[in-house]
């Protein structure tokens, strides 16, 4: 069953028992199948019969001659016929996208009153849910982003204590949940570099019919390196039009939307937070997992601030809140968090050293003129008071402090 993940076992249960399906999707290896047998093993324990669960992972190769929606729909009624489960039946579809037609079986099955059916898909590309299923199922699914390992996930399973040193520990790794089960960084070198060959390969190159190969990992290494940077696209083709490579933005436009589609990278928008609006041009990307900085390119300057930046981007994503990154007055405020009418304006700062440290990162929140949350998160060991409602937070206690 891998290391529980209760945050996210608990959330999709709270969606178990009708007929809306059940969407995992996020970077591959990020745990997603971990989750899914998770469930499985969870009704299991409730008294669902295990023959009533068919759990199907497209990337064994057990399941080689799943090419398209009627072989599943033929090995479902192998299924049925051999086992003979009574009752309604529960299907799991890992890595659903590399079925041509899936959308048929899902919306099929998902809405079949005459043979009572759950079903529960992941994939590993974020426009799985774009076009023909969101038209057929028009609003009949539910849909849960899987991310790396948590601090707290990743506390819990290395049984260290949530301190300031675990933090600085687990910025310095990686939360992809197999990585703590591989002895030494040279393995999980090895483990990351084959996990991002397989996703721009697989998911992409093959997928998109890509004529630059080596165009397209140039651009991810530039995305990691530059992650919490403001970047434009024009600002990239000029990068490598100055090292001598003929690209196009249509190119580069084309390639970082690729990537984007299989999670390895998020792009945040800019807000214009007195104008309330998004701003076209520059915006960010943030790496979906530190372990491709870590492992793969360490030897770019690459600042701990900017590590910092990237894992609360990601802990924001991961309790459900779009966001943004936010300009005010010709300042730039790191992170606009909303969800639902909540908003928390953040602040990342390695360590608030010194008085011209602070008001340079308090500065910009003190701008905005509205009575939201306003938050400076840093790995200083003491807690500074509030300054104008503006409170300081630790970094390894931003979750406890959002919830």
């Amino acid at each position: 069953m891998g290391y529980l993940r209760k945050h996210y076992a608990d959330k999709i249960a709270d969606y178990v028992g009708n007929k809306l399906v059940k969407v995992l999707v996020g970077q591959r290896r990020s745990g997603k199948s971990y989750i899914l047998r998770q469930i499985a093993h969870r009704l299991i324990g409730q008294g669902v019969d295990p023959r009533n669960i068919l759990y199907i992972n497209k990337e064994f190769t057990e399941f080689d001659f799943l090419g398209d929606y009627k072989d599943l729909e033929a090995l479902l009624q192998l299924y049925r016929n051999r086992l003979r489960p009574e009752g309604k039946i529960w299907f799991f579809i890992d890595e659903i996208q590399n079925i041509s037609g899936w959308e048929h079986f899902v919306n099929s099955h998902s809405q079949d009153f005459v043979d009572e059916c759950e079903v529960f898909i992941s994939g590993s590309n974020s426009k799985m849910l774009s076009g023909e299923l969101a038209t057929l199922l028009s609003g009949r699914y539910v849909v849960f982003e899987i991310f790396p390992f948590s601090f707290a996930e990743y506390t819990g399973i290395t049984q260290a204590a949530a301190v300031k040193q675990s933090y600085v520990d687990y910025m310095a790794t990686g939360a992809l949940p197999e990585l703590f089960a591989l002895p030494n960084d040279e393995t999980k070198r090895n483990y990351v570099s084959a996990i991002k060959d397989t996703v721009l390969l697989r998911d992409i190159i093959q997928r998109h019919n890509i004529k630059d190969a080596k165009l397209l990992e140039d651009i991810f290494v530039y995305l990691v390196n530059n992650a919490s940077n403001l970047i434009s696209i024009t600002g990239i083709v000029n990068y490598f039009r100055s090292n001598g490579r003929k690209v196009s933005y249509e190119t580069v436009s084309g390639y970082i939307g690729y990537i984007e589609d299989t999670f390895l990278i998020h792009k945040v928008e800019r807000y214009d937070i007195r104008g309330k609006d998004t701003i076209s041009g520059n915006c960010k990307y943030y790496i979906n997992d530190l372990s491709f900085r870590n492992y793969l390119y360490p030897g770019f300057g690459y600042g701990i601030g900017y590590k910092l930046e990237n894992l609360v981007y990601l802990e924001l994503r991961r309790m459900g809140f779009t966001v943004y990154v936010g300009a005010i007055q010709g300042k730039e405020v790191d992170f606009v968090a909303c969800k639902g009418d909540r908003v928390v304006y953040l602040q990342c700062a390695y360590i608030l050293a010194d008085e011209a440290t602070m008001q340079r990162e308090y500065a910009s929140l003190e701008r905005i003129p509205d009575n939201y949350e306003k938050i400076v998160v840093s790995l200083d060991d003491m807690v500074l008071p509030s300054k104008g409602g503006i409170r300081h937070v630790q970094a390894w206690r931003l979750t406890e402090t959002l919830l």
